[in-house]
């Protein structure tokens, strides 16, 4: 893996949580197939670590893995999480590992997960399903403490609190989204892993996500998270930090702005790459790339400037 090093600061950040040698696989047939191969890396107090690659390369199962919510045919064999003075062994090979994971999840880590369709019970209005995970970590939490504590999230995210007594069939898929966030942030996790949960909303829906889970962050509810996604522009805008996973391991991380502008890996540097840019320079080349520079493609702007119309267009040709 290519580090790049991090700017010099005046104090040192707490280290919020440590990930060392995960390794995952998909297994039950003939053959294992490796997913996530020696994953290992630190996360400081108030970051946030953005996780990028193309899809398959590991980047969900590594936060299944982190969130300890792996099923079959996923199986992590190894791998620990090191946060809050505790070392949580993440490896799922029998019951036993499983069970052991059981109080931490939600409260130590949390997962926002991306398919918000499959997150919501069908049957359920949303305000039950908010009591039942509340509940599930606290017995005695009182039923309005738990709803006004939803009301305040989904204020957050400019959403009416009606949406409370609604079932999942009544909302948008957005709309869905965002209440899946408000769940995963509930019960105030100290790490919270966000598997693309920009990738069902429009532009308007995803600010107000972003802005939510960084001003989460920076109030201290949650003291960090992990945002999965292959998104890169909106990696650049809200993360500290970036790892770049190819192959089911990290093969660059480093500070955001010194990654984008400096890539070390020669992946990292395609990645970069293939990120569309809709900027009036990378317009032309891909104007010139697909005429192949012989100028027989125009632009509209190019067309209206030299007075041409519809009306220029040869006998027999179509415009």
């Amino acid at each position: 893996m290519t580090t790049t090093p991090a700017p010099q600061s005046g104090a040192e950040t707490g280290v919020l949580a440590r990930v060392s040698d995960v390794r995952c696989v998909y297994g039950g047939g003939e053959q294992d197939f490796t997913a996530v191969d020696g994953v290992s890396f630190e996360l400081n107090e108030g970051e946030i670590l953005g996780l990028a690659g193309e899809s398959g390369c590991g980047k969900t199962t590594l936060g299944n893995a982190l969130a300890m919510i792996a099923v079959p045919p996923l199986y992590v064999l190894s791998g620990r999480l090191g946060i809050d003075g505790r070392e949580i062994d993440l490896a799922t090979l029998n019951a036993a590992d499983v069970k052991a994971h059981r109080p931490y999840r939600g409260t130590t880590v949390s997962m926002l997960p991306q398919g918000a369709m499959n997150a919501i019970s069908p049957t359920l209005r949303i305000r039950s399903l908010v009591l039942d995970v509340m509940r599930a970590h606290d017995k005695s939490v009182a039923k309005d403490e738990a709803l006004d504590l939803a009301r305040d999230r989904l204020k957050m995210l400019e959403m009416p609190v009606r949406v409370l007594d609604s079932y999942a069939h009544q909302l948008s898929g957005g709309m869905k989204q965002r209440v899946i966030t408000v769940i995963s942030t509930l019960l105030n996790p100290r790490l919270l892993i966000a598997d693309e949960p920009t990738s069902a909303l429009d532009v308007s829906s995803q600010r107000m996500l972003v802005e939510m889970l960084l001003a989460m962050v920076e109030q201290r509810i949650m003291s960090g998270v992990v945002f999965v996604t292959h998104d890169l522009p909106v990696l650049s805008q809200i993360s500290d930090k970036l790892a770049i996973m190819n192959r089911g391991a990290i093969v660059e991380m480093g500070p955001t702005a010194q990654l984008v502008e400096d890539p070390q890996h020669p992946y990292t540097e395609k990645l970069l790459g293939s990120v569309l840019d809709p900027t009036a320079e990378t317009r032309r080349k891909g104007k010139e790339w697909l005429t192949g520079g012989s100028g027989l493609v125009r632009s509209a702007t190019e067309t209206a400037a030299s007075g041409s119309s519809a009306s220029d267009t040869p006998k027999g040709a179509k415009p």
